[in-house]
């Protein structure tokens, strides 16, 4: 009994340090819209399909109060799918300029295949915009073995189980148990809890963390273990697992699974 799979999210954990190309788009666009929302509030939803995670956002309360206070009325489905609308179109404009792969992660799923592990992945990206960032990011080296969008899944993007489900029927997976999901924010956790497999929370370079690789780098060391330390308390809190501080921990952690497995 061992690990045959592992299930990686995109932004945030394999490619785009901080997972920043949906984040300024989401300021932008409020802000297009005359409502200020701050990095964090955009944030919160982080990990989820795009429309839905807008729809989150204009449901958070001081974000909706300041909505009706701008706007003279509470936002309506309309408003959801104008600023889903402008978000795409911004969004697509610079895609590809957030598809570096993050550090670790080529080696880290390298190392994985020769042991015998198949690479699939999630997203809260739609099929249009993972056409930049897989073709992108396969030009830069990385390149998993499947990939689900939520379009694929009937829009039923994460928390939903689905598009863990899906890679596994595309691999033959036999059981949940054999399988890992890894993921930079508390979506990805509860995406990977709801299909019932191992949920691992990635820590540097996440959404959740927040901060661009400069931004991290500038920090004391002390500083440093201070965030790492606050990102990893959200993940458990939510359900994790295993946290990892970085991809290259990875590859250690399956064969602590395995072994776990197999006791």
């Amino acid at each position: 009994m061992k690990i045959e799979t592992v299930i990686l999210d995109w932004a945030g954990t394999a490619v785009d340090f901080g997972c920043f190309a949906p984040v300024n788009v989401f300021l932008s666009i409020f802000e297009d819209a005359g409502v200020n929302v701050t990095l964090e509030e955009a944030r919160k939803p982080m990990g989820m399909l795009k429309i839905d995670h807008i729809r989150t956002m204009l449901e958070m309360p001081r974000i909706n109060e300041e909505w009706q206070r701008i706007h003279g009325q509470a936002f309506t489905e309309n408003d959801v799918h104008t600023l889903y609308n402008q978000f795409e179109t911004k969004l697509m404009e610079s895609l590809a300029n957030y598809t570096d792969p993050i550090q670790y992660v080529k080696t880290a799923v390298q190392q994985l295949r020769e042991a015998g592990i198949r690479i699939g992945s999630t997203t809260g990206y739609t099929d249009s915009m993972m056409e930049v960032v897989t073709k992108n990011a396969a030009n830069k080296g990385y390149q998993p073995d499947f990939l689900v969008t939520p379009t694929q899944v009937g829009d039923k993007g994460r928390p939903y189980p689905y598009m863990i489900f899906k890679n596994m029927q595309a691999f033959g997976s036999k059981a949940t148990k054999q399988v890992v999901k890894v993921g930079d924010t508390t979506s990805d956790i509860m995406e990977a809890l709801n299909a019932g497999v191992w949920a691992v929370g990635v820590i540097i370079g996440s959404s959740e963390m927040g901060l661009s690789e400069e931004e991290f780098q500038a920090l004391t060391s002390e500083e440093q273990q201070q965030v790492i330390a606050e990102t990893r308390r959200i993940f458990e809190e939510t359900g994790a697992h295993y946290t990892i501080e970085t991809m290259a921990e990875l590859p250690k952690l399956i064969e602590t699974i395995n072994a776990r497995l197999n006791r």
